[in-house]
């Protein structure tokens, strides 16, 4: 199986930001946390098309938004993404909408999603369908507490300090693309963003679905040595119990991410949101971090445990309740709010 790390699709890796600029909202700035702003901040579609409310925009952005998943579903998805200038450099406080238009499906003998010719195409075409939105994102701060910030972390200066996420409703699976307008300089600049095959990658637990059984090595399992089934520098404590000892007896938060070896920059960060959070959950659920690839050497071949699940992306966060299913799931990057809302509604039920 080709793993592909999330926030590769767009060839951007997330980094890290600089000052803020009080006259633009889109300026690299401190990594915090922000509530979505109102739909009202940004245009009504109004029946119009992808393509004109791009054209209605006050300019062309020159930032990029690169997507930070690859798995989604009909109805409401939690869509992670980055914001990045053209050097690379993340910024971490722009005011983000999206907007989505379905593509039309490809007629017979033309290819699927992800196909090239007509299905590509027909992708574009996607431009010319009536928009859905807008849809805000937040901005979800990736920045623990310095006790729970690996070495991995703290040494790599592309890692990622913030993420952005909003909740796409899409009405059926298909072709979809992508648009985004966000405010500059107190200008709306547009920018499309690409497009996603929703209902695809079928094969991965959602909630309500009962997760697989599955062992995870422990420190025992490695005479604690646990660099051997750990990447993070130091490792993390999230090794102590087997996944098949836990399954069906209490809530599981299961992690999937490759710290040292992560292309899109978040697995560190996310392990470390996720040692913080089992601070104080950690008596109420079993936290596992599962690496991703076999002996740790990336490229080769992934972990059965990954295989099991499905994953064509890291990072991947379960919350798996006492009953065995899936209570919720986090794809790409998150932080500490997020991950303490999923982990609350486990160990409460």
């Amino acid at each position: 199986m080709a793993l592909a790390c999330s926030l590769a699709l767009a060839a951007f890796a997330f980094g890290c930001g600089g000052d803020s600029d009080s006259e633009s909202t889109a300026s690299s700035g401190s990594a915090e946390s922000r509530p979505a702003p109102p739909k009202s901040a940004f245009p009504a579609t109004e029946g119009r098309t992808l393509r004109e409310i791009l054209k209605a925009a006050d300019a062309p952005s020159e930032l990029v938004v690169s997507p930070a998943g690859l798995a989604f579903y009909e109805g409401e998805n939690r869509y992670p993404f980055g914001v990045f200038e053209r050097d690379r450099s993340q910024v971490s406080d722009a005011e983000v909408a999206l907007y989505i238009a379905k593509a039309p499906a490809p007629k017979p003998g033309q290819g699927g999603a992800g196909g090239k010719g007509p299905a590509a195409k027909s992708a574009s075409q996607a431009l010319d369908g009536p928009a859905i939105g807008p849809f805000p994102a937040a901005i979800e701060s990736l920045v623990t507490e310095p006790a729970f910030r690996a070495k991995t972390t703290s040494d790599d200066p592309d890692a990622a300090t913030v993420a952005y996420s909003t909740e796409l409703d899409f009405p059926s699976d298909g072709e979809w693309a992508i648009a985004a307008l966000i405010r500059e300089d107190g200008e709306l600049k547009g920018t499309l963003v690409g497009g996603t095959a929703v209902g695809e990658y079928e094969g991965i637990p959602r909630p309500g679905q009962r997760a697989p059984k599955i062992h995870t090595p422990t420190a025992d399992d490695v005479g604690g040595d646990l660099s051997q089934i750990d990447t993070r520098i130091p490792p993390d404590t999230q090794h102590q119990v087997d996944y098949a000892d836990a399954y069906g007896k209490e809530p599981i938060v299961l992690l999937f991410a490759t710290p040292q070896f992560c292309e899109s920059r978040v697995c560190g960060p996310v392990v470390d949101v996720a040692e913080q959070v089992k601070q104080e959950y950690g008596d109420e659920a079993a936290f596992i971090h599962m690496e991703i690839w076999q002996d740790n050497q990336p490229g080769t071949k992934t972990n059965p445990q990954v295989r099991s699940f499905n994953l064509p992306s890291e990072p991947w966060l379960f919350v798996v309740d006492r009953d065995g299913r899936v209570g919720s799931t986090l794809q790409g990057a998150f932080g500490p709010e997020a991950l303490t809302a999923a982990v609350k509604e486990a160990v409460a039920e």
